[in-house]
């Protein structure tokens, strides 16, 4: 485990462990891809002693993505179906949420992997640099250490999500969309939070013995 990778990780366990601030949301972000999926014959309703019934056979109706932003101390998520996932798209998703969501904010932590589109410059080649130095002026970005998403709490919201909302054969954007905007609708009334529990101490106790020394050769 290198120096770089135990430096972000400290990085993120201590920004973690920060008391929510409104006017400094830390949010994490993160997208899902997926495959629509429809019945090829209509499933068998349930009936008393008798579950429903679908056949195995399905049609592949495409795929699409879901971007999703999660505050995870004030138990805040904002999800989006897109067409993909591409810069263009990521930047989309993120002004809006800027611009929106928390155009209030005085300062925005954005936790992020290390997908090549979640980097400064995506925004620089879709904004422009001046929009993008606007729009991100605001603006502190974390990245997780690279094979390390665990770190991402996205990723937990992302768990969550499809074992709560996508366990099921979904054929169009469309249904996916009214389904994704009822979920998270219910999330958020219910102010469900993420109680994250990982110290430094933690981590040095159970990674410990991968760390690289820094007068390694």
């Amino acid at each position: 485990m290198t120096d770089e990778y135990r430096q972000r990780m400290y990085a993120l366990l201590e920004l973690y462990a920060r008391p929510l601030r409104l006017s400094e949301p830390v949010i994490c972000i993160d997208e899902k891809s997926l495959q629509l999926i429809a019945h090829s014959r209509q499933p068998l309703p349930m009936v008393e002693h008798s579950p429903t019934k679908q056949d195995y056979e399905y049609v592949r109706n495409g795929t699409t993505n879901l971007f999703v932003a999660v505050e995870p101390k004030a138990g805040r998520r904002i999800v989006e179906v897109t067409a993909q996932r591409g810069k263009i798209d990521f930047v989309a998703f993120v002004r809006d949420l800027l611009t929106n969501a928390y155009a209030k904010a005085r300062r925005v932590h954005l936790v992020l992997d290390n997908l090549n589109t979640h980097f400064r410059k995506s925004f620089d080649d879709v904004m422009g640099k001046r929009a993008a130095a606007k729009l991100l002026r605001r603006v502190q970005f974390h990245y997780t250490p690279k094979h390390a998403s665990w770190l991402n709490m996205a990723e937990i919201e992302i768990g969550i999500l499809s074992r709560q909302c996508l366990d099921r054969r979904i054929a169009s954007r469309e249904l996916l969309q009214s389904e994704v905007d009822a979920w998270q609708e219910a999330r958020n009334a219910d102010v469900r939070t993420i109680e994250w529990k990982v110290t430094r101490q933690d981590a040095d106790q159970k990674l410990g013995r991968h760390y690289v020394s820094t007068l390694a050769c």
